[in-house]
């Protein structure tokens, strides 16, 4: 018998909603996980045939997310409303990992990949990303400062000097993503981040490394050794 409601699918989202309370994300399959995440976007309309259509074309839930707005609208049907909400998605859990991270902490350099990798999460296209050290080795600036086309994006020197030099800086650190690439890196890299280090170097500043992040995956270029005696001084 159908809720007094006239929403027949009441019921099942209610049940859905309690087994989510009960263990979280943790006994879903993707589809159901899904399902759920979209109740908030279609509030009534049963979203579980939605889900595996979305999941079949894009084959796992980054996809989904990932996916442009206008293919989403055009062929599932969705509203720009429903569109959006599934585009906020990486983006909060990117929101959600950053408010964790202090600032005037004394840099953490054994898992900075790790904290530079959660500030490409949901990211698309290319962008760079600078982190700054004062004298003591506390962060005191750490934020995206360019972003490019999907293939390529040029590495804004004159920012990152700018930046050191108004915050006092004494040490840096860049990354840049490869949406879509592995986390090697290329000539034009390596160039740029010679550039970097060496300009750097004329206001006091040490370029400590460079990070190259992917979807799952980041490489220190410094660590690596990829990139040849451009790190030379140890921290």
């Amino acid at each position: 018998m159908a809720p007094k409601n006239g929403n027949e699918h009441a019921g099942h989202r209610e049940r859905v909603r309690d087994k989510f309370l009960e263990n979280g994300f943790d006994v879903f399959e993707p589809h159901e996980a899904l399902e759920m995440y979209l109740f908030y976007a279609i509030p009534r309309k049963n979203t579980n045939p939605l889900a595996h259509r979305l999941l079949d074309r894009y084959t796992n839930i980054a996809g989904v997310c990932d996916a442009p707005i206008d293919e989403l609208m055009k062929d599932f049907g969705l509203s720009k409303s429903a569109a959006v909400f599934l585009k906020m998605l990486p983006e909060m859990s990117r929101l959600y990992n950053e408010s964790k991270l202090s600032y005037d902490n004394v840099i953490d350099y054994e898992n900075l990949g790790e904290i530079f990798r959660v500030k490409f999460i949901g990211r698309t296209s290319e962008a760079v990303a600078l982190m700054l050290g004062d004298a003591k080795g506390k962060m005191i600036y750490f934020n995206i400062i360019a972003k490019g086309s999907l293939n390529s994006t040029d590495m804004p020197v004159r920012k990152i000097v700018d930046l050191a030099l108004r915050h006092n800086a004494r040490t840096a650190f860049i990354a840049h993503n490869h949406p879509s690439g592995t986390a090697l890196p290329s000539r034009s890299d390596l160039e740029s981040t010679q550039i970097i280090k060496d300009t750097l170097l004329n206001i006091g500043v040490d370029l400590v490394d460079h990070f190259i992040v992917t979807t799952e995956d980041y490489v220190s270029l410094r660590e690596s050794g990829i990139a040849g005696k451009i790190f030379y001084s140890d921290y």
